[in-house]
């Protein structure tokens, strides 16, 4: 059997057709005749949608049902197509695109599916600072991937629930009806949706700017041609451009060996001065800690020459010991320490390794030292035999 024709498709058949065509036109490179057929699907499931009259707007988001809720996605899936069309005009398709696009976020601001962050930058105009824009960048990209994450743990979850269906169906028989109360997940089905608009009303904002700025630079290009010039760039120019550069870099390269690295930057404020212009690299800068001094304004940087002035100078004291160095005289401090216990240590470890035995003796001194250490061991004989053992305390005793 050959394929139905579009005319005879009914609209969620046209509509899922053309799902499957703007998925694979995101994920992969598709033929431009693939992309007109789903601009094609698109467009009769638009014109069906609006002969139906199955959104009105009166309603809002709660008023539609779960399963005309994917059919706000067709102007969104349109504009993103259509976008991707290769035509001669360039600026004619992205004003196509533009249009369905504004128009598919009209649409979802009547049905009250636009946040309120987006509303409000909206308002604002043209009139907002970078950062005003950064942040609004920042705010959909987090919306955006949270909406991914959701519609990611909701497909998990029904894979999940599918499988212990089967394995439910495997081991216990269903009766005839009973699938149908299984698989009846209309609140995640539509919790689902909502999300995917939400999605696409993030793409659909990034994407409508980025075509602005196309369509900018294209329409200033087209001016440049009309008034005269053909913007082409001539290769005597682009070679004298190449000549340049490489000069620059051998010049830049031959410097580089004679040029003097700067010495590193080891204090935090000074190097937070040279970040925000007000000291140079080149500055020549001591770690000197300047200590806070609390006290009337009259006696500051004073030397108090009565009792009146010190004790009046002392008012404002806190009640904790004041810093005496700042962090870098710490850290050169501990630098210094550091240094001289690992040169002890080297000196310990040297002096651990060399023994006696070890050490070269002169010719003759090892008799002398013979000799003296056989005086004294007889001098201490002597000695013991002149003093034996407990005499001493034989005077303490009282009968001794």
């Amino acid at each position: 059997m050959g394929e139905m024709k579009m005319e005879e498709l009914s609209l969620p058949a046209l509509f899922e057709q053309a799902r499957k065509i703007h998925l694979a036109a995101c994920e992969s490179t598709v033929d431009q005749e693939t992309l007109k057929k789903g601009c094609e699907n698109l467009a009769q499931c638009e014109e069906m949608i609006s002969k139906l009259g199955l959104f009105s707007t009166n309603e809002t988001k709660d008023d539609i049902s779960t399963t005309n809720l994917k059919y706000l996605l067709v102007l969104f899936y349109l504009g993103e197509l259509t976008e991707k069309v290769a035509q001669d005009d360039r600026i004619q398709v992205l004003k196509v695109s533009q249009a369905k696009l504004k128009e598919f976020i009209s649409f979802c601001e009547a049905m009250e599916l636009v946040p309120e962050e987006e509303l409000q930058m909206s308002s604002s105009g043209g009139a907002n600072s970078f950062a005003d824009l950064r942040a609004k960048k920042v705010a959909r990209f987090r919306r955006q991937k949270a909406a991914e994450a959701k519609l990611l743990e909701i497909k998990e979850r029904k894979e999940r629930r599918g499988r212990s269906t089967r394995a439910a169906a495997i081991s216990t028989p269903v009766e005839t009806g009973e699938e149908d109360l299984l698989d009846d997940d209309g609140e995640e089905e539509r919790e689902a949706w909502l999300t995917t608009i939400s999605l696409a009303l993030c793409k659909a904002f990034d994407l409508l700017e980025m075509l602005k700025k196309e369509e900018e630079m294209l329409s200033a290009i087209n001016e440049k041609k009309l008034q005269g010039g053909d913007g082409e760039v001539s290769p005597a120019i682009l070679d004298e451009r190449a000549k340049k550069a490489e000069a620059w870099h051998r010049d830049a390269a031959s410097r580089a060996r004679f040029t003097k690295p700067a010495a590193p930057i080891t204090c935090a404020t000074f190097a937070q001065d040279v970040i925000e212009g007000r000291k140079r690299v080149s500055d020549v800068h001591e770690h000197k800690h300047q200590p806070m001094i609390f006290g009337p304004a009259s006696l500051v940087a004073k030397n108090p020459t009565s009792e009146r002035e010190r004790l009046a100078a002392q008012v404002f004291q806190p009640h904790y010991r004041l810093p005496t160095m700042s962090i870098e005289e710490a850290g050169l401090k501990e630098m210094e320490i550091m240094n001289k216990w690992q040169e002890r240590n080297a000196k310990l470890m040297e002096e651990a390794n060399s023994s006696w035995y070890k050490d070269k003796l002169k010719p003759g001194e090892e008799e002398e030292d013979d000799d003296a250490a056989q005086e004294k061991a007889r001098q201490w004989d002597d000695w013991k035999d002149d003093n034996p053992r407990g005499a001493g305390n034989k005077k303490l005793t009282p009968c001794g």
